[in-house]
C-alpha cells in the first residue's frame, strides 16, 4: 500500500452508507402516510410522536438509518488506515448513528404545531422524558454529522484521500451549520420551521451519499489498479519468436 492511500472498505460499507441516506429521508413520504402534515411550519420530528397513526414507520426507518451509519462507520474504524483527523470523523459519524437511533428510541408525545393541548403541555413541561430528551438527540445528530463530515473532509485534504470528501466535504459541512443557524432562527419566528428542517436533513442524507459515493470510488480505483498489475505481471503465454518446438 502506497503512503497516500487509505485502504479500501468492504463493498457492504458503500451500500450501508447510501441505504442510510435513503432511510433517512424517510420524510418524502409524508404525503402518503401523514397527508396532514404541516410541510410548511410543522417538525420533522413530530411524523413520528407517539400518537401519530404512522409513527411507527418513521421510527423504524430512523432506527434502520442509524444502524447502518454504526456499521458504516464502525468499519471504516476497524479497515482503514487510521489518521487523527480520519478517526475523529468516523468516531463523529458513528455518535451520529447512536443520536439517530436516540431519535427513534424517545419520540415526541404528540405533534405541538398541529394539537394546541400538545403545545401547551410542552411549554408548562408537562410532557415525558422521552419528549424532552428528543431534543438533545437531534441537536446531537446534527452536531456529530457535522463534525464528522468536517473531519472527513480535512483528512482528504491532508493525505490525498477521497477526493470526492476533499472537494465537498466542507461545502456540505457548512451547508448542515447555516441549515442549523436557519432552523434556531425560524424557532423565534414560529414559521417556515418544517420547510428548514426539512433542507436540514435533505442535507443530511446528501453527506451520506458524499461518504458513500468516496468509499465506492476508493473500491473502484484499487480494483482497477490490482487489475492492471496483474495484467502488467501475468507472463506471455505465446513462446518467442523463431523458437523450435
Amino acid at each position: 500500500m502506497r503512503p497516500a492511500e487509505a485502504g479500501v472498505v468492504p463493498a457492504f460499507v458503500v451500500a450501508s452508507a447510501g441505504m442510510a441516506a435513503v432511510t433517512y429521508a424517510s420524510f418524502v413520504l409524508e404525503s402518503v402516510l401523514s397527508p396532514d402534515s404541516d410541510i410548511v411550519n410543522g417538525y420533522v420530528s413530530e411524523l413520528s410522536a407517539a400518537d401519530q397513526p404512522a409513527h411507527l414507520v418513521y421510527n423504524i426507518t430512523d432506527f434502520i438509518t442509524g444502524a447502518l451509519v454504526i456499521v458504516t462507520a464502525a468499519t471504516a474504524l476497524v479497515t482503514l488506515r487510521r489518521r487523527p483527523w480520519a478517526v475523529t470523523g468516523w468516531l463523529f459519524l458513528l455518535m451520529f448513528g447512536v443520536a439517530i437511533i436516540g431519535d427513534a428510541a424517545f419520540p415526541l408525545d404528540c405533534a405541538p404545531s398541529r394539537n394546541t393541548t400538545c403545545a401547551l403541555l410542552e411549554r408548562a413541561g408537562k410532557v415525558s422524558f422521552a419528549h424532552q430528551f428528543h431534543s438533545v438527540t437531534s441537536v446531537s445528530a446534527i452536531t456529530c454529522a457535522t463534525v464528522g463530515l468536517f473531519a472527513l473532509s480535512i483528512a482528504a485534504r491532508r493525505h490525498g484521500w477521497w477526493p470526492s470528501l476533499a472537494r465537498w466535504g466542507r461545502p456540505l459541512a457548512l451547508a448542515n451549520v447555516l441549515a442549523a443557524v436557519a432552523v434556531v432562527a425560524l424557532m423565534t419566528v414560529g414559521r417556515w420551521l418544517g420547510l428548514a428542517q426539512r433542507v436540514q436533513i435533505t442535507i443530511l442524507c446528501l453527506n451520506l451519499l458524499l461518504i458513500a459515493w468516496a468509499l465506492h470510488a476508493d473500491r473502484h480505483v484499487r480494483t482497477a489498479a490490482e487489475g492492471g498489475n496483474r495484467r502488467t505481471a501475468s507472463p506471455d503465454p505465446r513462446p518467442p519468436t523463431g523458437t523450435i518446438r
